[in-house]
């Protein structure tokens, strides 16, 4: 008996439907980066290990999907390496391509190589999948999308506005409510620094970071076993704990961080976003929340999170601005700002809303019936008159019974169903039956097209 197939595990097939609901997430954020004038790129499923190794840390280089070399992988390994069992080692040797982990460093090395084509600043999406070897669980799957907008080459705050323009706008046209979360890593530094503990400027992000999860007191707990002094955790309480307007909350802490240079520039910053984005008048919440921290070690000012409103689940959008996305590529100084869009857990919160429009579904919205040879040779030059008038069409393959064929149509959810037997073709005419009243309707072919559209 034959083996069952299966497929790796934190992999997904999907459905027809689903993959419906996905292009429609797709092509929505697709269409609002082309609003506002980004363009589209492409780059390889895999990279050399050279472009990707020690670009995500030690766990991240542990976490790349490796491809072994064609050929004869071990002609240039030694016995005593085959003996070492050295995974790391023997790797490098006969893997020298890797499953992309990301979008943002092969888009790095996209700029660094294209760099005389690229008209400054350039303006990139992408959505494609990236491969991680992480461990599977809810939510967390080893292959997924990122659907990834930057804009690199321009310093201009403007950038970080329209991003979070973009952002409104992808989310009121998903109907989805959410707060969109702002802060700025040159505040986070200032707090240090105004703290006595700027060495610990990573400890503290994380820690606060996790605020909403686990709460004050854990918070504390955790500043304490990082070695914060104990004056320093009781003057951060006021500030991970202050509520009220924006404009309130940028005035409590330009006070706090008066006597830090950078931390007051990460205020003025965020002040000009804030304001602009104000006069815009979004349709979603803006927040300046503190505690918010992202990935401390790449990003340099401004950084962003969404979190939807109606249901329980993690960031689905995030984003920031770097300063050195190609210096790792020999090309320092490019500074840049970008978003990417979690699709995957979009996918969860449009399903959990139930918020997919009908039409997204692009389903056959006619079915010919088949009775047989004669009929389905007068029935084609029908059928393609009906797809050239933009109804989605088809015929039934086989003559089979009709019970069989309306089955069929049901199980599809087509909504019409033309039935041309010796009659109809007699009078030109086609039965025209509409599946959801149970109604059936002699009608010319003009008549048909007219409505169904």
């Amino acid at each position: 008996m034959a083996t069952k197939p299966n497929i790796p595990k934190g992999t997904r097939d999907f459905s027809p439907i689903e993959m419906a609901k996905r292009n429609y997430i797709f092509d929505t954020i697709r269409q609002v980066y082309h609003l506002y004038g980004f363009e589209q790129i492409e780059t390889p499923a895999m990279e050399n290990l050279s472009t990707l190794m020690g670009k995500y840390g030690d766990e991240g280089d542990k976490l790349l999907f490796k491809i072994q070399n064609s050929g004869d992988y071990f002609a240039n390994i030694t016995d005593e390496e085959l003996l070492s069992r050295n995974a790391t080692k023997l790797a490098s040797k006969f893997c020298e391509k890797g499953l992309r982990y990301d979008l943002t460093v092969p888009f790095a090395r996209y700029v660094v190589l294209h760099r005389s084509e690229l008209q400054m600043p350039f303006k990139r999406f992408q959505i494609q999948p990236v491969w991680r070897a992480d461990r599977p669980q809810k939510g967390r799957y080893r292959e997924f999308y990122q659907c990834d907008a930057d804009i690199v080459g321009s310093d201009s705050l403007l950038n970080e506005v329209e991003l979070m323009q973009i952002v409104d706008e992808v989310f009121s046209r998903f109907g989805v409510r959410v707060c969109i979360k702002i802060n700025n890593r040159k505040i986070l530094s200032g707090i240090a620094e105004v703290l006595g503990e700027a060495d610990k400027i990573v400890d503290i992000t994380v820690a606060i970071d996790k605020l909403d999860k686990v709460g004050l007191d854990n918070v504390n707990v955790e500043l304490a076993e990082k070695g914060v002094k104990p004056e320093s955790i009781e003057k951060l309480r006021p500030i991970i704990q202050l509520s009220g307007t924006n404009k309130e909350k940028l005035q409590v802490i330009r006070q706090f961080l008066a006597e830090s240079e950078v931390g007051l520039k990460g205020v003025e910053e965020s002040e000009y976003i804030l304001n602009m984005l104000d006069a815009l008048n979004l349709k979603n919440q803006l927040e300046l929340d503190l505690t918010l921290a992202r990935g401390l070690n790449y990003y340099t000012g401004a950084i962003f999170e969404v979190k939807a409103l109606d249901v329980q689940i993690g960031s689905i959008t995030g984003g920031g601005r770097y300063d050195n996305l190609t210096g790792v590529f020999g090309m320092p100084g490019l500074s840049g700002v970008g978003i990417s869009f979690g699709a995957d857990r979009i996918f969860d919160v449009l399903n959990q809303l139930d918020l997919y429009p009908k039409e997204s579904f692009n389903g056959t919205q006619l079915l010919f019936v088949n009775f047989g040879e004669k009929e389905a040779t007068y029935t084609l030059p029908l059928l393609a008159k009906v797809r050239n008038a933009g109804i989605r069409a088809e015929i039934y393959p086989d003559s089979s019974k009709m019970k069989k064929q309306m089955g069929y149509a049901n199980s599809k959810n087509i909504p019409f169903v033309a039935i041309i037997g010796e009659d109809e073709m007699a009078k030109s005419s086609i039965m025209l039956k509409d599946m959801e009243k149970g109604d059936q309707l002699a009608v010319t072919i003009d008549e048909l097209i007219e409505k169904i559209k």
